[in-house]
């Protein structure tokens, strides 16, 4: 008896200094708020009150803000009460926009994705994009939400962004007319053509009720024709609500699989997210479309189907947005956007970018991890594709193109005039709007241009003027003719961008969308690896 006595002593003992440690902790904590708080408030209120130019004490608040939240990660930001209201038509999914997403790629800020159909994206604004000024405003120690609503206006008003490209030496400017937002979760979903039995489905964010849109519409499909398989499209897809991506890997996989982990500072508050019911399709052939602009829940739909070894992942590689973020109400209609966790997938590794990652988030790194199958992924990416295919970028002649949106304006005019009953595309469609292109003088610039300009001006400005003025109208023409030649060198890409708008201003609805499916590179490689079944199961199984 004596030693069971002695025994639950000790145990009592022992748990009585595990408890006074932890009061002794936290009381601890408690205290050293406490503290910073007041020598915080005396250094505020001598500062406003006594120091030499007159400061306003909420200028003065909101730097100190900014700067104890600049050493924390992108993603922690503080919302005063303007951009409160601003932050709340955003996610009511209507608005005075132009149709982007804005986040962090290492200290710049650039367009995680355009919206399909919406002014950025037909001006050709495109992921990846850096945002250096706004209306003639620099963007300068902004984060992603500050720039998010200064693109936010009146519907017709109108607004310029500059950007740089990567590949292009100098600024981009688009004047952009803001129009009303209206974000769908599925844009399209159908069959790729009348003759296929692979199912497409584009989803567009992850909002309110997409697992059950989704569900409702894979069972459309599935009730027009039985599915031989699917392309499930996340391009340009930033995110949205967690569940909801639960939600979507559901309707592949058995019940009881974990899809997600959130990792937190107390152990307490980590979750684990599993899918629950029967999958719709459990052995369907899939694949999954990603880019540069597909991040956050996009991710995590991509990430579990790659680990899982459910699904081809195809593209480029994702945006790498891994952090979990919650929004805690304050003071005076106020709020703070606070990173509470990292995104865990079923490997084990983070989908948040290193590029993306300030120094007081821990991250994975460049670490190897194992899908299902043994295959090899990494960490610290975001989600890189099983088979790579990058979407090619625009040149300056392209770029021109879009900009000024020659193409849409020629057919346009063209379909205004058009006195044949048939539908179909002219075939000397490219030739004309070449020749028309040419004759109104149409250019672009480039960085000879601009060395062109440094010399011409350099040479006016100073005494040695013999000559110049001849060789240098010489060199004009030259590029001019450079310039021609390349409408010409570029021919495959400017006949499917006019078949392409062809299409848009001749065809409504879901025939308009599945024809212009027949013209995206990406979807066409897709179509053919799906239906390759050898090829197809040799990527997901090493």
């Amino acid at each position: 008896m004596k030693a069971v006595y002695k025994r639950r002593f000790l145990l009592l003992i022992a748990a009585f200094l595990i408890i006074t440690t932890a009061f002794t902790q936290v009381n601890d904590l408690f205290f050293q708020i406490k503290k910073q708080l007041t020598i915080f408030s005396d250094v505020y209120k001598e500062i406003a009150v006594r120091y030499v130019d007159e400061v306003a004490p909420e200028t003065l608040m909101q730097n100190a803000i900014k700067g104890m939240l600049s050493e924390l990660d992108p993603y922690t930001v503080f919302v005063n009460e303007g951009e409160q209201q601003q932050m709340e038509i955003l996610t009511s999914g209507s608005y005075g926009g132009i149709g982007i997403e804005a986040g962090y790629r290492g200290d710049s800020i650039v367009v995680i994705a355009p919206m399909d159909g919406y002014p950025a994206q037909k001006a050709g604004i495109r992921p990846g994009d850096a945002i250096t000024k706004i209306n003639g405003v620099e963007i300068v120690d902004s984060t992603p939400e500050e720039v998010q609503q200064l693109t936010i206006g009146d519907v017709g008003s109108e607004i310029e962004i500059v950007v740089m490209r990567n590949g292009v030496d100098r600024p981009i400017t688009f004047n952009l007319e803001r129009e009303r937002i209206e974000v769908k979760n599925i844009s399209y979903s159908g069959y790729l053509d009348s003759e296929s039995a692979i199912g497409y489905v584009q989803l567009n964010r992850f909002g309110h009720q997409t697992g059950e849109e989704l569900r409702a519409a894979l069972l459309d499909l599935e009730s027009e024709k039985e599915m031989e398989g699917l392309i499930l499209d996340l391009r340009n897809n930033p995110g949205g609500l967690l569940n909801e991506a639960i939600e979507v890997v559901d309707k592949f996989l058995e019940p009881g699989i974990t899809v997600v982990e959130t990792k937190s500072r107390f152990e307490s508050q980590n979750s684990a997210y599993a899918t629950e019911e029967p999958p719709l399709f459990e052995d369907l052939p899939m694949i999954v479309l990603i880019n540069n602009g597909s991040a956050s829940a996009s991710e995590i739909v991509a990430g579990a189907l790659q680990d899982l070894d459910r699904a081809v992942i195809l593209g480029e590689q994702s945006f790498g947005k891994g952090l979990v973020q919650t929004v805690r109400p304050l003071s005076y209609n106020t709020s703070l956007k606070m990173t509470v966790s990292k995104y865990l997938i079923p490997s084990g590794r983070s989908i948040q970018s290193v590029e993306n990652q300030a120094d007081a988030v821990e991250g994975e790194g460049y670490r190897m991890f194992r899908t299902r199958n043994g295959r090899d992924v990494r960490g610290g990416l975001g989600i890189e594709p099983d088979v790579t295919l990058d979407e090619n970028i625009p040149a300056q002649l392209e770029l021109a193109l879009a900009k000024d949106n020659h193409i849409f304006f020629y057919v346009n005019e063209t379909l205004n005039n058009w006195n044949s009953d048939t539908k179909n595309m002219p075939e000397d469609f490219y030739r004309d709007f070449v020749q028309r292109l040419i004759e109104s003088g149409f250019s672009f610039d480039t960085s000879a241009d601009e060395h062109l300009e440094a010399l011409e001006k350099h040479f006016k400005e100073s005494q040695e003027r013999t000559g110049a003025d001849d060789s240098i109208s010489e060199l004009k023409a030259l590029l001019r003719d450079k310039k021609i030649a390349q409408l010409y060198d570029s021919k495959e890409f400017i006949e499917n961008e006019l078949q392409k708008e062809w299409i848009s201003q001749t065809k409504e609805g879901n025939e308009r969308e599945q024809a212009l499916l027949q013209y995206e590179n990406i979807v066409l490689q897709s179509l053919k690896l799906i239906r390759d079944r050898t090829r197809y199961d040799l990527v997901l199984k090493p």
